[in-house]
């Protein structure tokens, strides 16, 4: 199989040809079209498996699809964030952030990545310009939030990323307090490396009405 039978538009077939990508791995044969379809997605996969390109090329189609001939996509601080990626550590948020960039460089979204540990500033400064896609670790993300400097009622599309890693590093308790501001509606794809119960059933509480 190729990534053209996936039903890709062309921006990120030349984006993957730029990357030196032809084959897609098992994981994003089977996630790319569940997601382009709109549907929710509980995916078991591991780090190094081709996850993150398994959620980032259909979320930037889906985004296409939604700009086009929305005019706030033209003019810059206009953005709201309609995507959001929830991930465990700045490094790996970082890695997601760069695979943004690598895959959506021949389309118009806007992407920024935020984590603790840093100062907030230039990451807030980045937030105000405008975004599609936000890439973020839950403290920081909480935290922005709470100083009323980002507001997530925007979201269609929400990704939990390593799960079971939240859950490791005592985030879960995190994660839920930032589901209780998305939106109902909204697209919720869930990847984690194992299925132990507490993540079960936060994956439970994450299905959610598609978004129409």
């Amino acid at each position: 199989m190729s990534f053209q039978q996936l039903n890709l538009i062309e921006p990120l077939l030349k984006a993957l040809n730029d990357e030196g990508y032809s084959t897609p791995t098992p994981i994003q044969q089977q996630a790319i079209p569940i997601i382009l379809e709109r549907k929710d997605l509980l995916g078991c996969a591991q780090t190094g498996t081709g996850k993150t390109a398994a959620f980032a090329l259909p979320l930037l189609q889906l985004l296409c699809e939604d700009a086009a001939g929305i005019t706030e996509n033209t003019r810059p601080g206009t953005r709201s964030i309609k995507t959001l990626i929830l991930t465990p550590t700045r490094e790996l948020a970082i890695q997601i952030d760069e695979s943004f960039a690598a895959y959506g460089r021949y389309t118009n979204i806007k992407h920024t990545v935020i984590f603790g540990g840093v100062p907030q500033n230039p990451q807030v400064q980045a937030l105000q310009r405008g975004v599609d896609i936000l890439v973020a670790t839950p403290g920081r993300l909480l935290d922005l939030c709470d100083q009323k400097l980002l507001r997530l009622d925007g979201i269609k599309y929400f990704v939990l990323d390593e799960a079971d890693r939240m859950l490791d590093m005592g985030f879960i308790n995190d994660v839920r307090k930032i589901l209780t501001r998305l939106p109902q509606k909204k697209h919720s794809l869930f990847f984690s490396a194992t299925m132990p119960p507490d993540i079960q059933k936060l994956a439970a509480s994450i299905r959610s009405i598609p978004p129409r």
